[in-house]
C-alpha cells in the first residue's frame, strides 16, 4: 500500500513539474520563405528555446517536402518556434521576423519562387493575433521602403515537422548553407530593405 501510494505521489509531482514546464513556453510560427533561413535567424534571439522547420497552411496529412515543394499542397516553408514568455516577448519575435524576410511580395521570398515560399505570420491565439495585426499596421505606417505590405496573417492549423535533414541545415551544411543565402540574395535583400542590423 505505502509503494502505491508512493508511486501515485511521484506520479502527481512528476505529472504537476511536466504542466509547469508546459506553462512556462509558448510557440509561434513564422513563415519567411526558406525554413532553413528563419530557423536561423530565430535561433539567434535570446529567450528562443528551440526552433523546427517544417509545413504549416495545407491539408494533407504528413506531406513531404516534394510535395511541399510542387506548390500544390497549399502547404509554405515555415518555423515553429517555442520560446520562454519569460526571457522574451512575442513581440520581440515578431519584430525579429518582419526584418528577416521580404514584406513586398508573394509567392516567392528572394530567389525562391511558389506559393510554398509566401510569407506569413501563423497565430496560436487571439493575443498572438491581436500583436501581429498591431505590428503589421505599425510596419505599414513606418516601412522605409515604398512598396505595399503583402505578408499575411493566419490562423495556426496543424504544423508538421520537415524531414530530419532540414532541421538545423545551416548548422549541420554551413558552407553550403552559406553560398545557398548569399547566392539567393537573401542578405542583399535585407539591406536593401531594412537597412544593416
Amino acid at each position: 500500500m505505502k509503494r502505491i501510494t508512493a508511486l501515485l505521489f511521484a506520479t502527481i509531482v512528476f505529472a504537476g513539474a511536466a504542466q509547469s514546464v508546459a506553462a512556462a513556453t509558448a510557440k509561434a510560427t513564422f513563415a519567411g520563405g526558406c525554413f532553413w533561413c528563419m530557423e536561423e535567424a530565430m535561433d539567434k534571439v535570446p529567450g528562443v528555446i528551440s526552433t523546427t522547420s517544417g509545413y504549416i497552411g495545407g491539408t494533407i496529412k504528413n506531406p513531404s517536402y516534394e510535395q511541399v515543394s510542387s506548390g500544390r499542397t497549399g502547404y509554405v516553408e515555415a518555423v515553429e518556434v517555442v520560446y520562454d514568455p519569460a526571457k522574451v516577448s512575442y513581440q520581440t519575435l515578431l519584430d525579429a521576423f518582419w526584418k528577416n524576410h521580404d514584406p513586398t511580395v508573394t509567392n516567392r521570398q528572394f530567389c525562391d519562387v511558389g506559393t510554398q515560399y509566401r510569407p506569413a505570420i501563423f497565430y496560436h491565439d487571439e493575443e498572438q493575433k491581436r500583436l501581429a495585426e498591431a505590428s503589421k499596421a505599425k510596419i505599414i505606417q513606418t516601412k522605409p521602403f515604398s512598396q505595399p505590405v503583402q505578408t499575411t496573417i493566419e490562423k495556426a492549423g496543424m504544423f508538421w515537422p520537415a524531414e530530419g535533414y532540414h532541421q538545423d541545415y545551416y548548422k549541420k551544411n554551413p558552407t553550403r548553407y552559406k553560398f545557398y543565402a548569399t547566392g539567393c540574395g537573401r542578405y542583399r535583400r535585407l539591406e536593401a530593405l531594412w537597412g544593416k542590423h
